[in-house]
């Protein structure tokens, strides 16, 4: 084997050297280049095919001018296709181009492999951007920046000219002249995907910012003034349905955003009185025989802004948990070293998740709370850094009062990780928190059953309802990881290291959390376990039907902190891509783990709970066999246990997904989860929730888009033990919008919601919600 040394930087000279003039006049952005500027900037070829070829010569001829003024980068590319009625370009909302023909340009500003910028653009014009985040290994599409683009389908293929302000990006502007990471692509997706590039990459690399070539210049560049000013009115109408009829509350909330570049390394983000108000919809999950709480990302711009200065490996700041803010505060600065973040808000709420080692669930208390993280990272070069962070979420209200005691709520966190790289191919990470929690004294109670008898679905709770009753409580896991009355403490250690070569891998990972161990401001729904992991595989890069073939598996072994076991997995997998953009994987899951407690009234599992052996298979595929259709379709079937009646059951999953441009500006996005669960060969329950998403892009600045999620559950009542859930029920919500977005920031909303249930009572489906909603911003940038 050999061991490939990292350079001190990020992009080397001998990847791809660039140096980009400074220039007086600005193009006009309107996909021509008829400016005489054009003819004095510099060019370049994009004369490399890396994925799915290895750095072999590129199929189809791509040229990029590129220049820059004081204030702003300007790009061209000229994208030759021999056949430009394949071409494949959609009219269609920002940040939803995968799969589209592309061109697009990656930013690494400090040129230390850290952060990089990525911007894309189709054929017409429509924009793409995120972050890439080599410290987590992964890309955040959320981030939106205002920038300038133009396209136009040519006889001889397409031209995309971009202007890109140097407002966008933290840099050092006292340098004379700049070195950044650099990297221009285009993606050519016909029968396969092909990725073009200025240079060649590397596959024995695991790491990938730090293979952009360096583009040096830029002389004098300036930030420029970099002040937004985004006032907001939202205006929204809510009818619930009650039973004394139908309740209307109306809401009229003018709001400000301010986004202040202090210096081209320092961003000053302020929020008042805001509108967090999601437009939209989360995706829909099924959420039956599921005993941990559901994940949903973050999508509200204030805190998606310089997101990524937050992160760590463990995610300990989850914004989600900030449900309904008043104001918010955020600064982050960056330099070559040094990265700072600083984040604050209240919320109007206060949500949190508890956790524990075999099951969480969110609570929300009746009280104001104030959040707070701050985090450091220092970047002593390519090869190592580390950093800290800290988040505390408490209740607004601190008088010291026998009242306010038994109420007082806080969780503060304190965390240090740090990211080393030893070798090309060679990564580790590893990751210490302390944390102190105290909870209201009354907490547990949100988290009891049914006094009288009948257990709630999800409920863990024995087989004798009587045996989990504490006083007028009955006793699950979340209720007995909330009873204190006083601080506690908890610690988490996490460890991992991963070999990435050309041809294999390698992992193992090491996960403790304590008992008492809380991030109530991230999302750590397991605490109270000790997990290993190991695992690896081999890579395989034939010139046949499938291009690249991937075979591994891993094993994993998890105990509670008292040493007994709760899990030990062993799973193999095969991964194969190729013709017509297809994904082929599949594999097959052996594992042993413990049901529900017998008596929920205790932490412990030995002798406490029954040990099941589940043997599962998994497949999943996708293909593009058009232009205009991409299909996709997961199974998953074998034994998995039926958590509420605590035995072992048979699953059956079916996700069906396809994506169709019906024409140009016109697509339907669908998926279908069908679920079913055998017991004693007997139905336990089908579910079904189809989510259909129609979206009609009027222009390239105007949308509607109507969405609709719809859940069905039928259940066997004769195979429910120990609770009476009903029999039958559905849900169907409903969303149509308008909106007209004249950047991420200028925007006009104007949508109706609505929401219909049906049970066993309602027997036909119901409207019992209606929402009316109107939004207009505009950012003015001085």
């Amino acid at each position: 084997m050999v061991f490939l040394s990292l350079p001190s930087q990020a992009g080397s000279v001998s990847q791809f050297q660039l140096t980009i003039p400074t220039l007086e006049d600005a193009a006009n952005i309107d996909g021509e280049f008829d400016e005489a500027v054009w003819q004095h900037a510099a060019q370049v070829e994009l004369g490399y095919e890396t994925q799915p070829g290895e750095n072999i010569a590129a199929p189809v001829y791509t040229e990029a001018r590129i220049y820059a003024t004081q204030t702003s980068l300007f790009v061209a590319f000229t994208a030759k296709d021999s056949q430009p009625q394949h071409i494949r370009a959609t009219l269609k909302d920002r940040d939803n181009l995968w799969g589209d023909d592309l061109v697009g340009i990656k930013l690494d500003t400090f040129n230390n492999a850290r952060l990089a910028y990525q911007f894309f653009i189709n054929p017409v014009g429509v924009q793409l951007d995120s972050i890439e985040n080599e410290l987590t290994g992964e890309e955040s599409e959320a981030w939106d920046g205002i920038w300038k683009t133009a396209g136009k389908i040519t006889a001889e293929g397409y031209q995309v000219e971009v202007e890109l302000p140097l407002r966008l990006f933290n840099f050092d502007d006292k340098k004379p002249v700049q070195e950044w990471g650099f990297e221009l692509i285009r993606y050519y997706p016909r029968n396969e995907n092909y990725r073009i590039s200025t240079h060649k990459i590397d596959r024995n690399i695991s790491c990938q910012l730090c293979q952009l070539g360096v583009a040096t210049g830029l002389a004098s560049a300036k930030q420029g003034q970099d002040l937004q000013i985004t006032p907001s009115f939202v205006a929204n109408r809510n009818e619930q349905k009650s039973a004394n009829g139908w309740q209307t509350e109306s809401n009229y909330e003018p709001g400000l955003d301010l986004r202040w570049g202090i210096n081209s390394r320092t961003l000053l983000n302020a929020t008042i009185n805001p509108d967090f108000s999601q437009v939209e919809s989360d995706a829909g999950q099924l959420d039956i025989n599921s005993t941990f709480a559901l994940f949903f990302d973050e999508k509200r711009p204030f805190f998606l802004d310089n997101k990524d200065y937050f992160d760590t490996q463990v995610n300990l700041l989850h914004t989600r948990n900030i449900v309904s803010p008043d104001y918010g505060l955020k600064l982050t600065s960056q330099t070559e070293q040094h990265t700072w973040a600083l984040l604050a808000a209240n919320d109007s709420q206060t949500t949190f998740l508890m956790p524990g080692n075999l099951s969480s669930e969110v609570t929300t208390l009746g009280e104001e709370s104030l959040n707070l993280a701050a985090r450091y990272r220092f970047d002593m070069d390519k090869t190592f850094s580390f950093g800290g962070l800290i988040t505390a979420k408490s209740s607004a209200d601190n008088q010291l009062t026998e009242f306010a005691e038994q109420n007082d709520y806080h969780n503060y966190v304190m965390s240090l990780d740090a990211k080393y790289q030893p070798t090309a191919q060679d990564i580790f990470t590893a990751q210490v928190a302390h944390s102190q929690t105290r909870y209201p004294t009354a907490l547990y109670q949100q988290f009891c059953g049914n006094v009288e008898g009948e257990l709630t679905e999800g409920l863990l709770c024995g087989q004798t309802p009587l045996s989990c009753e504490l006083g007028q409580c009955q006793v699950n896991e979340q209720v007995l990881r909330s009873q204190s009355d006083r601080d506690f403490s908890g610690a988490l250690y996490q460890l991992t290291y991963e070999h990435n070569a050309r041809d294999w891998f390698a992992y193992s990972e090491y996960h403790d959390v304590s008992p008492n161990f809380r991030a109530d401001l991230g999302f750590v729904e397991k605490i109270d376990y000790r997990t290993f992991m190991a695992g690896g595989g081999l890579i395989w890069y034939p010139e046949t039907v499938f291009n690249k073939i991937k075979f591994g598996g891993d094993w994993d072994i998890t105990h509670n902190q008292a040493g007994e076991q709760l899990e030990q997995e062993f799973e193999i997998f095969w991964e194969m891509y190729g013709a017509l953009q297809s994904e082929l994987s599949f594999g097959i899951e052996t594992r042993e783990r413990v049901g529900p407690r017998h008596d929920s009234a205790q932490l412990a599992v030995l002798g406490n709970s029954n040990q099941y052996q589940e043997t599962q298979g998994w497949l999943y595929g996708a293909i593009t066999p058009t232009s205009a259709l991409n299909l996709e379709l997961e199974i998953h079937y074998g034994d998995e246990i039926d958590f509420l009646n605590d035995r072992l059951g048979t699953k059956t999953l079916i996700n069906p997904m396809f994506k169709w441009k019906i024409a140009n500006g016109l697509s339907v996005d669908v998926s279908h989860q069908y679920q079913h669960m055998e017991v004693e060969q007997d139905k336990l329950f089908t579910a079904n929730l189809s989510d259909v998403r129609l979206h009609w892009q009027l222009s390239l600045h105007s949308f509607i888009r109507l969405s609709s999620i719809y859940t069905q559950i039928e259940r066997n009542l004769a195979q429910y033990l120990y609770s009476i859930p009903d029999s039958k029920e559905a849900h169907l919500g409903n969303e149509i919008l308008y909106g007209y977005k004249l950047n991420p920031q200028s925007v006009f909303y104007l949508g109706y919601s609505d929401s219909l249930i049906s049970d066993d009572e309602l027997t036909r489906l119901t409207r019992d919600e209606k929402t009316y909603f109107m939004k207009l911003s505009y950012a003015w940038l001085l």
